[in-house]
């Protein structure tokens, strides 16, 4: 249905009886295809659409959430819903609406309309180029996705902001083998775009990059164990701010006290000068940019480190109303059916004012990171393990050769502070954040960063 023809004041009676009342309506279709061993393993095609019902009331120093669920876009029905949850209370003025804000991202190709059979021939085109052109080639493993999403806000302030946004992914994951050691290449494109994000044969040329990647490992002797200095190029993706302090800075986790390296930090310094961190929902047709968060505030860059001084945390609407301050835009939910929370949407280290090619010249000896895994932190502690996708073992300057099976390891905040090199470049990965049961899509990005010391996980010689 179209969000922007419903009557709000039908939903009014439903939003009053508390401190602030929302009704978040969707609707969202997603087809799923996964390609493996030259065949079609599955097919997904999910419609999934209801309204999230939402009541908050202030208790104390305390926020009290009360939250339901319908699969139907019935006024009346959220009416019964809040009535479940507050009891009956006298009536109310009605809300006073705004007037509509309505939001749609811009693409060229709606992938609804491309055939299925279109969409299975380029995994199979894929699959056969790869298997033809890389004979160690042990299996290939392809998913691609699609996702329309429709949703509307109302809520007990006169907000009535609606919002659509078409999003694709592709993912290619090669493994190799020889002489019975395997090794893997990975790939992935994605944003909010339509069909278009996969014109000019660019997943076959991102395919033909993982499997080179991976046979070139097979050559590749193990890494080296120990402390060491390590570049991380741009290519390596954002995986490294998203861990070391992206979930750190989610406010959730500092009221909570389950982020102490940075409770009480604010105005405080946090990082070297040269480092800004900023997170910006606003970039056009990144995987994680949104128009308006899931709790209605029209989204906005949020710097929360600049020059190395810890400047802003990211809160959704509760978080702020436990400080009594507006929300800055990062109430993030995976669907009606969940509770937003504070998210990371594009988060990114500003380029700095080094050269990056001057800044491998000067690593004496160290790992030149290109690709990172995945990884994970535990915010309580701070620490962290990403996994090392690529890179290469570098002395005086110049590449050696490549190394693998590798990782870093590490206390956030430390790592952060020890940067003493930032480039004036800056590369981009993509994701699906998972938080609270939760999965959202985000966007992590970096310059070149010089690390003095970390320490590397490997089982290479000494």
């Amino acid at each position: 249905m179209k969000f922007s023809q419903i009557n709000p004041n039908l939903f009014s009676p439903a939003l009053r009886g508390s401190d602030y009342g929302e009704a978040f309506l969707e609707e969202s279709s997603a087809l799923s295809i996964r390609y493996e061993d030259s065949k079609v393993e599955d097919i997904g095609s999910v419609i999934d659409l209801g309204v999230g019902l939402r009541h908050l009331k202030k208790a104390g120093n305390s926020i009290q959430t009360f939250q339901a669920v319908s699969q139907k876009f019935d006024p009346e029905e959220s009416l019964r819903l809040k009535e479940s949850l507050l009891g009956k209370g006298p009536q109310e003025a009605p809300v006073s609406f705004k007037g509509l804000e309505e939001f749609s991202h811009p693409f060229r190709i709606n992938p609804k309309e491309v055939p299925l059979e279109d969409k299975i021939n380029l995994l199979k085109s894929i699959d056969s180029s790869l298997r033809k052109n890389f004979k160690l080639i042990r299996q290939v493993s392809l998913s691609y996705g699609e996702r329309e999403r429709s949703i509307a806000i109302l809520n007990s302030e006169g907000a009535f902001q609606v919002e659509k946004r078409v999003a694709v992914l592709l993912s290619i994951n090669v493994i190799v083998e020889e002489n019975g050691i395997l090794q893997t290449g990975h790939e992935v494109i994605g944003g909010i775009k339509g069909y278009e994000l996969l014109d000019d044969e660019i997943a076959l040329r991102l395919a033909h990059a993982a499997a080179a990647r991976a046979e070139a490992k097979l050559k590749a002797p193990k890494a080296k164990a120990g402390e060491m200095q390590v570049i991380l190029s741009n290519s390596a993706g954002g995986t490294f701010i998203h861990e070391a302090i992206g979930h750190s800075l989610e406010v959730d986790h500092v009221q909570e006290g389950s982020s102490p390296a940075y409770i009480g930090k604010l105005s405080k310094v946090v990082a070297p000068e040269t480092i800004t961190v900023i997170d910006d929902p606003t970039l056009p047709f990144y995987r994680g940019s949104f128009y308006f968060d899931d709790e209605g505030h029209k989204s906005q860059p949020t710097v929360l480190v600049k020059n190395g001084v810890l400047a802003d945390y990211l809160y959704d609407r509760v978080t702020a109303m436990k400080e009594g301050k507006k929300s800055n835009g990062h109430g993030r939910r995976e669907s009606f059916h969940c509770r937003p929370i504070p998210r990371m949407s594009n988060l990114y280290i500003a380029p700095g004012p080094h050269d990056p090619k001057e800044i491998l010249k000067g690593l004496k000896s160290g790992i030149f990171v290109t690709r990172m895994g995945g990884g994970q932190v535990n915010t309580a502690t701070s620490e962290f393990v990403f996994e090392i996708d690529d890179a290469f073992w570098v002395e005086n300057g110049e590449i050696k050769h490549r190394v693998r099976d590798a990782n870093l390891m590490g206390i956030g905040p430390e790592i952060l502070k020890s940067i003493d090199k930032v480039g004036w470049d800056i590369g981009w990965g993509i994701g699906t954040c998972g938080k609270d049961g939760q999965g959202v899509p985000v966007g992590d990005g970096q310059p070149t960063l010089h690390i003095p010391k970390i320490l590397v996980g490997g089982s290479g010689d000494k």
